[in-house]
Order: structure tokens, then C-alpha cells, then sequence
């Protein structure tokens, strides 16, 4: 199956859905954002990591910067944040440049490394991508962290590539059918942007109907 362009979601938003499916719902589709010290120090590091799509040469790695990628048989388009072409013996050619390249995308992203897997999800997606576009095999990427300023490697292994896929299948149809999930509150509603437009301390909260029904269950005993 092939997805049509005018249906494809953005790829960046497996993140927020691996971090909570109604966070993702609450931006994708009905288009509500609100800023926090952490959204916008994200958004400041992913600025100096690339401003414009445009390339550059370092010793025998050519590193594109801001390099739009897209996937037909996930429906997904999106931007690396960097893609490294590291001259290898097997690999793909480039277009005026002598020899072969291995594909090694980076993903920047603020803060230390996570507990969870959302940063590795966002980057197998992009590698993914990549794969689909070049006809390559990636093995591999790193997620740089501005915090520690360090990267952490990445291994797109089989199972990994299966939750992006899972992922995205089910952000596809709930789009599709324009529905945000209920959640429960947890403590990492504690760091989300949208928790004042979320409010998911309210879904602990008893019911109208389920109030009567214990009055009238108390009333009856």
C-alpha cells in the first residue's frame, strides 16, 4: 500500500506519540501547541542544527543539513535534523562525488538521554525514509544530546522497525477518524506543554452518572 502525499503524516509526530497518544492527537489534529522552557530550548537546538537544507564536506563525510525525506508506504514526510554520507567501501553513490557512502542519519535533540525509546523511534522513521528514497540499507544512526553534547548510537533492528511501522498504522487511522484518545494521568504529565489544555487530572475524576449510581447504591443498602 502507498499512501497519497496529501495524506501523509509528519514523521516527527511518532515522538510525541510514543510519549502519549493524546498529546500527538492534541497537535495533529486539532492543531493545539502551547510553549514550555522545553519546547522552546528543543526548538532553539534544532535551529543551530540546521537552518535551510544545505550540505557541507568534512575530511570524507559529506553532512547535509535539514534534508527533507518522505515515505510512500508509511505516509510520513519530514526533515533530518542531519544526514552524514560516510565514504565506505559499500554503500551509495552521490552525485559528483568519486566512490561510495554509507547513510548515517543524526537526530539532535536537547536535554540527556532517555529512559524510554522515543528519540530512537524518531530516528529508525528517518532512517526508514531514507531507505525507501536512496534504496539503501541504514544500519545504524545517533541521537545527539545538547545537554551532555554527546551521541548516543542507535541500532535499527527488526523489532525496532516494526514499532514505527505499528506506530504510524495506528496514527494513520486515528486521523483518520479525527479521534483523540482518553489517557490517564502520570507524572510525565507533569513535563507536557499541553497539560493546561489536556487537563488529565480530570479524567480521575468520578462521573456524573457514576456518582448517582453509588448514592443510589448507598440509598438501597
Amino acid at each position: 500500500m502507498e499512501y497519497r502525499e496529501e495524506d501523509y503524516l509528519m514523521l516527527s509526530g511518532i515522538q510525541h506519540f510514543a510519549f502519549c497518544r493524546r498529546q500527538w492527537a492534541l497537535i495533529h489534529i486539532e492543531q493545539q501547541w502551547q510553549e514550555n522552557e522545553h519546547t522552546v530550548q528543543g526548538e532553539l537546538l534544532h535551529r543551530r542544527a540546521h537552518d535551510g537544507y544545505h550540505s557541507e564536506s568534512r575530511n570524507e563525510v559529506i553532512i547535509s543539513r535539514g534534508m527533507p525525506v518522505y515515505s510512500r508506504s508509511m505516509g510520513v514526510s519530514g526533515v533530518c535534523d542531519i544526514v552524514e554520507f560516510q565514504k565506505a567501501e559499500e554503500g551509495i553513490s552521490l552525485h559528483g562525488h568519486k566512490g561510495l557512502y554509507r547513510v548515517y542519519p543524526v537526530e539532535y535533540k536537547k536535554g540527556s538521554p532517555k529512559d524510554t525509546d522515543m528519540d530512537i523511534l524518531q530516528l529508525a522513521a528517518q532512517a526508514m525514509c531514507l531507505e525507501e528514497m536512496l534504496m539503501t540499507q541504514i544500519e545504524e544512526g545517533a541521537v545527539y544530546y545538547g545537554e551532555t553534547r554527546r551521541r548516543t548510537r542507535a541500532v535499527f533492528t527488526e523489532e525496532l522497525r516494526s514499532r514505527v511501522r505499528i506506530c504510524f498504522e495506528e496514527m494513520h487511522q486515528l486521523y483518520k477518524r479525527r479521534y483523540t484518545p482518553k489517557v490517564k494521568w502520570s507524572k510525565s504529565c507533569n513535563a507536557c506543554s499541553l497539560r493546561d489544555i489536556c487537563l488529565p487530572k480530570l479524567g480521575k475524576a468520578s462521573t456524573v452518572e457514576h456518582y448517582i449510581e453509588k448514592i443510589i447504591g448507598e440509598d438501597t443498602e
